[in-house]
């Protein structure tokens, strides 16, 4: 094992291996890649691939890994599968595992990899079989057993691995395929449920059904409120553009004409929501002021970060609210991820665990 498959939004892919070389680095563990420009995967090589693995988790970039044990390539298109089988059964000597919960057949989100999906697709079910016959596989999905990852460049290349349930994503290969409600003003909706999921896990509902307000910044037409107006809080939509009528007509909306940096709360709402078309590091600010100054408990927002200095730009802004939060708030919830909904931004959710003192 030395090296680690990396799954990324095409095109951040240099921002994905710059976030796990630093992060690694920090460790005292090095690596190196050989990019594919626009492909939504990094092989990281390390020797120290075992202790890297964990550390996705904490990155932004990174919607899943997992640890590669194997790389067959020239596939006979007559054979594939005897090749993986001999690869799974090395796999099994060299780790110890002697049963797989389930089995994933993957491919890479880039365009120029889309014609192997079908493949993929239709590739797992030989492969389950035969794990089947071979006492390799659970009779039925088991998320708490290892999964056999197979990621397949295309037809005739792919990489066997297996990863640990407790690292594993919520989401096959960490995309949340969310189904986009007709009544919603926007996709917009789409990243906000997918930030409450990723944030809060999959009994947010739940937790939601205890809040009564919340502020959406930027609000127009209304594609984060509907999502909290779905979850009957009373919402603030601040914004001087239109919102969408059939939203305005739910009753739980008031449409705030007012600048959203500068329009505050009459009392502390719930949730504070941001999906402004601005300068990052200025929104990033403004939600630890709203949170500092107690006027709303917990912020969901997003950061549109600049093309050439994504990277470097994101490091700065965690920097800064890094250094307040260890100031001021040293039990604050800071988390963030590029979502699967995201394009040029990341999504940031702070609690800072101030509203009682």
């Amino acid at each position: 094992m030395t090296a680690l498959l990396l799954y990324c939004r095409p095109g951040f892919e240099k921002e994905c291996l710059a976030e796990i070389t630093y992060m690694a680095g920090e460790k005292g563990y090095f690596g190196w890649s050989n990019l594919l420009i626009n492909s939504g995967f990094v092989i990281f090589e390390t020797e120290n691939a075992a202790e890297v693995y964990p550390l996705w988790q904490k990155s932004v970039f990174c919607r899943e890994a997992w640890p590669i044990h194997h790389r067959l390539e020239d596939l006979d298109p007559s054979d594939r599968l005897g090749p993986i089988q001999e690869a799974v059964t090395s796999l099994v000597s060299e780790t110890g595992v002697r049963l797989f919960g389930n089995v994933s057949c993957e491919y890479a989100e880039g365009d120029d990899f889309h014609s192997t999906s079908r493949f993929a697709g239709k590739f797992v079910h030989p492969v389950r079989q035969a794990l089947r016959n071979q006492g390799l596989l659970s009779k039925k999905e088991d998320p708490s057993l290892p999964t056999l990852r197979l990621f397949f460049k295309d037809s005739a290349q792919v990489l066997v691995g297996l990863d640990e349930p407790r690292l594993r994503a919520p989401w096959p290969m960490g995309i949340a395929r969310l189904r986009f409600p007709s009544a919603a003003p926007s996709r917009s909706t789409l990243k906000l449920e997918e930030a409450f999921a990723a944030f809060l896990g999959s009994e947010w509902r739940a937790l939601l059904a205890d809040c009564r307000t919340g502020v959406d910044l930027g609000a127009a037409p209304g594609g984060w409120t509907w999502q909290l107006v779905k979850q009957e809080l009373y919402v603030y939509a601040v914004d001087n553009g239109p919102m969408d009528k059939t939203l305005m007509a739910s009753g739980l909306v008031e449409h705030v004409l007012a600048d959203g940096f500068t329009w505050k709360p009459f009392k502390m709402v719930d949730w504070l929501v941001c999906d402004m078309v601005e300068k990052p590091a200025r929104v990033a600010r403004l939600m630890y002021d709203w949170l500092d100054g107690r006027h709303a408990k917990y912020a969901i927002f997003n950061l549109k970060l600049p093309m050439k200095k994504r990277f470097h730009e994101w490091q700065e802004i965690k920097a800064q609210l890094d250094s307040l939060i260890a100031e001021n708030h040293p039990k604050a919830v800071f988390k963030a991820r590029q979502l699967y909904h995201d394009r040029e931004e990341i999504t940031v959710m702070l609690d800072l665990r101030n509203q009682n003192g």
